[in-house]
């Protein structure tokens, strides 16, 4: 029947909603077919975006080339339908495929449902984001995606209203770029969410924010979720309205195709053009197979319900609508499914064959070489025994094969034959491999890595003059800020007051709001409008105000920024700089130093502590030139004390990894970083006064840590080990003697057990007292360094106390 007769004036063509059909269809039965795939052993967990086909088509029809997304797990059609995902690789991810081109988004580290698109060439380097539809890697932490979102968002506003930025059109065109959030009705609990809506709000960025609700979490109805049971009743305060900014709030039903097109328009239109966020609360969404492949939902759901979401299943919906509009007939639609159900089976069988056929391309070769080995050996019926298991493999993986090898090679040891070191140099070839696959590209390996920077030494003259430190700081940002339009500095008090410490005075009046920029208290957010920003190509600097406050944005710093390049298998980058100030400071709050937990939550982060100002600047310098994230914890006490202003402040730069001798000795070795270099040279002082000469190492960076082996090079001729730490026993010490004793065998040339002098293990008292009871201080340093030399020689150095 012809268009003119339709009931209603159609959205669309008519090709374009059969279209929408037979796609909606093909990632259902996907859905289908990946959990049967998990059930039959073929991948280990799956979940999938059954039932939210049609909303994510509908957003997807105004998602344009430059726009990005931050999303969760359930939002395949959604990549399928921008034409980011297909069928096949959506397979590669559910089976662990670790070949880059079969799963695009992770090579395989990711599970399946976390998507991203590739904005980094193999080099490492920036391809243009204007001329694709670009997605953010997932994470799964519920609303971990939030924060980010909030910075893609705000890129757009700074492409768009900085002028200077005008140049960067392989990142942003005039800032008319979306940023597209989705996310599940459950998850809106979570404090990210709130917090990035109200920022969201307050900064007027373009976002727009999709609620897939259907009424639960895993078993948990929206009755214990949300006030009102809606999400956007919740929010109805954070409306827009004719005197007050604010966001725009829509609500639609899942399964209503033409009202979602419609709500959609005018929701991206709207933000595109005004860039006004907007939420679009999609109700009365279904979820036919349940949470995931962990469990069922017939135990949670009542017989009512399960039976409603039959019913008012999107697909079976639209359906009903192209039947009732006379678009096509029930068999033209029976000749859709059909097409799209072969389609997903033979993406599913493309998959499986391409991730299978690697593997057992190896189990053959491994085979040959075990059987070999094992014609000549007295073992040869323990190895056929071990050849045998590995044949009966239904799905045979790698750690099948290495452990194959290995056993094998266990069999044959003190055997000699030509067949044993040919199974011996493929395993150490396939290793090899297989690290490179699945422990790679945690930091960033292109020309541009920040370990390729190397040291331009600070210059002075007899005119270089002597200032506060914090005064060092502002000169440097100074340079930074003039000579670069992409980088900005934003914070609690960075604007207006420049900074609790003054670091960024009176640079808000020079370079205006846009690249000096107060906000809001809300560490997590800061941190993921500095992720989002880095993404599009800007140069931010986020500040945190104390180190005791990172632990607000942990979460994000760890589950997103550390693992961003890792989890993409170097696809995507975010050199984001946070700044932060902490070490001797005083009281419970505001006077932590956990380094230990920064060093064990933040690979993939550089961890910078520098002992003054000048040294910051040197960092800061080197980071700006470089694309790694890197975390810079400065000196909280050195803000006020003297340093000279080095004469080529804009060009000095710091290498990472690199220690530096502050004092040389041949009675121990002392390593220590941050405001403790100060207590400890002090001690130094002291202890040469008694006849002992102690070097003192200031680490500058923990990560990277002492890439030049000066510690363990001075081991060799003091013979003895001090690290002094203001984090609690355990702490940062514990990783810098792994680092030395281990890492470097610095353990071979110790006459003395390792010492440590750390923090005690509770928070600081308040007040002076607080601080040198709490924390390292002169005389216990002077003590225990001392005591640790008399070990050895008593006579010169007997007991003191």
């Amino acid at each position: 029947m012809s268009e003119a007769k339709n009931k209603t004036k159609l959205p669309v063509s008519k090709e374009e909603i059969l279209h929408d059909y037979q796609l909606a269809v093909e990632s259902r039965e996907a859905s289908l077919i990946g959990r049967k795939e998990v059930f039959m052993g073929k991948a280990k967990f799956g979940i999938f975006g059954d039932g939210k086909e049609l909303p994510q088509i509908a957003m997807a029809k105004y998602f344009q080339n430059g726009d990005w997304r931050s999303g969760y797990y359930r939002d395949q059609t959604f990549m399928m339908a921008i034409g980011q995902l297909n069928t096949q690789q959506f397979f590669a991810q559910l089976y662990a495929h670790t070949d880059v081109t079969a799963d695009p988004a992770s090579a395989g580290r990711m599970m399946n449902g976390h998507f991203a698109t590739r904005y980094l060439n193999e080099k490492g380097e920036w391809l243009t984001q204007t001329d694709k539809k670009n997605s953010s890697a997932d994470i799964s932490p519920t609303a971990g995606q939030m924060p980010r979102l909030l910075g893609l968002a705000y890129a757009s506003k700074l492409y768009r209203q900085n002028k200077d930025l005008g140049e960067f059109e392989d990142f942003s065109i005039k800032g008319n770029e979306v940023a597209f959030g989705t996310i599940g009705n459950a998850s809106t609990s979570e404090g990210h969410f709130w917090e990035t809506m109200n920022a969201a709000g307050v900064l007027q960025v373009p976002m727009v924010m999709s609620v897939w609700d259907d009424g639960y979490g895993i078993s948990v109805p929206q009755k214990y979720h949300t006030i009102k049971e809606s999400i956007s009743e919740a929010l109805s305060g954070f409306q827009k309205t004719k005197d007050k900014p604010g966001f725009e709030i829509l609500q639609v039903k899942a399964w209503d195709y033409v009202e979602l097109l419609k709500t959609y328009k005018k929701a991206v239109d709207i933000s595109r053009k005004s860039h006004i966020p907007c939420l679009i609360h999609v109700i009365e969404v279904t979820q036919p197979q349940g949470h995931s492949t962990s469990g069922s939902h017939e135990r949670y759901k009542s017989k009512d319900r399960l039976n409603w979401e039959k019913n008012y299943d999107c697909i079976l919906k639209m359906r009903e609508w192209i039947l009732a509009e006379n678009l096509a007939t029930s068999e033209d639609l029976d000749e859709l499914e059909k097409e799209a159900k072969k389609t997903a089976k033979q993406a599913k069988d493309a998959a499986w064959k391409a991730y299978s056929n690697d593997i057992k391309k190896e189990v053959r070769e491994v085979l040959s070489l075990i059987d070999k080995a094992s014609i000549s050996s007295s073992k040869k019926s323990e190895i056929d025994k071990i050849s045998d298991d590995l044949r009966k493999e239904l799905n045979p993986e790698k750690s099948h094969i290495v452990r194959s090898a290995k056993q094998t090679l266990r069999l044959l040891r003190g055997e000699h034959s030509e067949e044993k070191k040919n199974l011996l140099n493929w395993l150490n070839e396939k290793v090899d491999l297989y690290q490179e696959q699945l422990n790679s590209k945690l930091y960033s390996e292109s020309s541009d890595s920040a370990l390729n920077v190397t040291t331009v030494p600070a210059q002075y003259s007899d005119e270089s003059e002597l200032v506060d430190g914090r005064e060092v700081l502002n000169a440097s940002f100074d340079h930074l800020l003039a000579n670069d339009p992409r980088i900005f500095a934003f914070g609690e008090d960075v604007g207006k007051i420049g900074d609790v410490n003054q670091g960024f005075a009176g640079l808000q009046d020079k370079y205006g709001e846009l690249k000096v920029t107060d906000t809001g208290i809300r560490e997590t957010t800061i941190i993921g409008q500095g992720i989002g920003a880095a993404i599009r190509g800007l140069r931010p600097i986020a500040e945190i105000q104390y180190l005791d406050y990172l632990l607000y944005a942990l979460q994000t710093l760890s589950d997103d920024l550390a693992t961003l390049q890792y989890r993409t298998y170097g696809g995507q980058k975010a050199p984001l700089i946070i700044r932060t100030r902490g070490h001797r400071l005083e009281g419970v709050w505001h006077s932590g130093s956990p380094m230990g937990m920064i060093l064990h939550s933040l690979r993939g982060i550089y961890v910078l502590t520098p002992r003054n100002m000048t040294q910051a600047a040197g960092f800061y310098n080197t980071l700006m030139t470089s694309d790694d994230p890197a975390l810079v914890i400065e000196s909280l006490n050195g803000y006020r004390l003297k340093e000279k202003i080095p004469e080529n402040l804009s060009e000095f730069k710091l290498a990472l990894g690199e220690p530096e001798i502050l004092r040389e000795g041949s009675d121990a070795t002392i390593v220590t970083y941050g405001s403790t270099c100060r207590v400890v040279m002090e001690a130094a002082n002291q202890l040469a006064n008694e006849d002992i000469e102690v070097e003192v190492i200031d680490a500058q960076t923990l990560i990277p840590f002492d890439r030049t082996q000066t510690i363990v090079n001075s081991l060799e001729k003091t013979n003895r080990l001090v690290v002094v730490d203001e984090d609690v026993e355990g702490g940062a010490s514990a990783f810098i003697m792994q680092q030395v004793l281990e890492r470097d065998n610095g353990y071979f040339h110790l006459d003395s057990k390792p010492l440590s002098i750390t923090g005690k293990n509770h928070r600081p008292a308040y007040g002076s007292d607080g601080d040198y009871f709490s924390k390292p201080n002169i005389e216990e340093i002077f003590d225990k360094v001392y005591e640790l030399i008399s070990e050895s020689d008593q006579d010169n150095f007997p007991n003191i106390y």
